[in-house]
């Protein structure tokens, strides 16, 4: 039997909240480790019970002693640390600006075990991975998916970004405006994060054979109505259907301009044939290269691979396409995001943030 503490009443309270509530789990374990002291419970029974040593008991009996209950908020987790913030800070610039293969490693990403190994290689510092694991997280470092970046530009990207700019805040109210984009549904699901239970992960079934259709579809730039057609390939073929469907859709208006990437097919001969004797309705305008963040349509596809096809249990190529097109009619509508092209005046921006929203 060890020598125990006693606490007030208030401070009891005051425990009892932190073991019940806090978010911090060092905390709790703190307030813990003192309610069982004053319980009279012995060392050797707080360690079975918690998992702890005599060393950590000795260590935040002492410090309440010394300073009361103020003295275990904001403290350190563990003893006291026998390396310098500076080799932190080391560890930390290696794995944000550079790559393992810098110092020789046959890797391509940063394991907290390779820098560990190099930081006593380089330095003669033996540190574990877990300690590694901890400076990263105390330098706001996380692991995890890095979002692919487009490293070519069009060298007219400002030019065609102007002239887009400059027609949609001048459309007339007999002229219409969509941006135009296709994305693929897979039978075979993509696979996303997902609920499940800790230390176990969850089974995904797929079919094996990926069949797989193609959705070409424009959102409206006043309205933020998405319109869609279905194909089997994403081809010139696809993109005449969709464009006489837009024709058909959208016949109050005298002209269409349809606003869409630099996919070859967008210049086909059947295009081609299709503007010789619809061009006086139709119009294509092509964004800039290698620019699909300047295509407000790919928001809505990013939205509909979280909310349909990634993690999907669909049997059939038939009921993915069912899914999605009854998740896109009840939709309706979705907000355009007119970031890359400052639309925000008069009655047009109007018109369409309300019908958005």
């Amino acid at each position: 039997m060890r020598h125990s503490i006693t606490l007030t009443p208030d401070q009891r309270a005051t425990l009892l909240r932190y073991f019940r509530t806090s978010a911090q789990p060092q905390l709790r374990s703190r307030a813990h480790i003192l309610l069982l002291l004053d319980d009279g419970r012995t060392w050797e029974d707080i360690a079975r019970t918690l998992y702890c040593s005599s060393r950590t008991i000795d260590r935040w009996q002492r410090r309440f002693r010394a300073g009361g209950l103020a003295a275990l908020v904001g403290r350190p987790v563990g003893a006291p640390r026998r390396l310098g913030s500076g080799w932190a800070t080391v560890v930390v610039t290696w794995v944000l600006t550079l790559t393992p293969r810098t110092f020789g490693f046959v890797r391509s990403r940063w394991c907290c075990a390779t820098a560990a190994v190099l930081l006593w290689q380089q330095h003669g510092i033996a540190v574990s991975r877990e300690t590694v694991r901890r400076w990263l997280h105390g330098a706001a470092v996380v692991w995890r998916r890095p979002r692919p970046v487009l490293q070519r530009t069009d060298p007219d990207r400002d030019v065609i970004l102007g002239e887009l700019r400059a027609l949609l805040r001048q459309l007339p109210d007999d002229e219409t405006a969509v941006f135009e984009d296709e994305v693929d549904l897979n039978l075979n699901p993509e696979v996303g994060c997902m609920w499940m239970r800790q230390g176990s992960q969850a089974p995904l079934p797929t079919p094996g054979d990926n069949d797989k259709c193609y959705l070409a579809g424009s959102l409206h730039w006043r309205t933020g109505t998405l319109f869609e057609t279905v194909g089997p390939r994403r081809d010139g073929v696809l993109f005449t259907r969709h464009l006489e469907a837009l024709r058909l859709a959208l016949r109050r208006y005298r002209k269409i301009h349809v606003i869409c990437d630099n996919a070859k097919f967008h210049k086909s001969g059947a295009i081609v044939k299709f503007l010789k004797e619809h061009g006086d309705r139709v119009v294509l305008h092509f964004l800039p290269k290698y620019a699909p963040e300047c295509n407000p349509i790919e928001r809505v596809w990013w939205r509909l691979r979280e909310a349909i096809t990634r993690n999907h249990s669909c049997r059939s190529l038939e009921e993915l396409v069912d899914l999605v097109l009854d998740w896109l009619t009840e939709r309706k509508v979705f907000r355009v995001q007119d970031s890359v092209y400052q639309v925000r005046e008069s009655r047009q921006s109007a018109v369409y943030t309300l019908a958005a929203a």
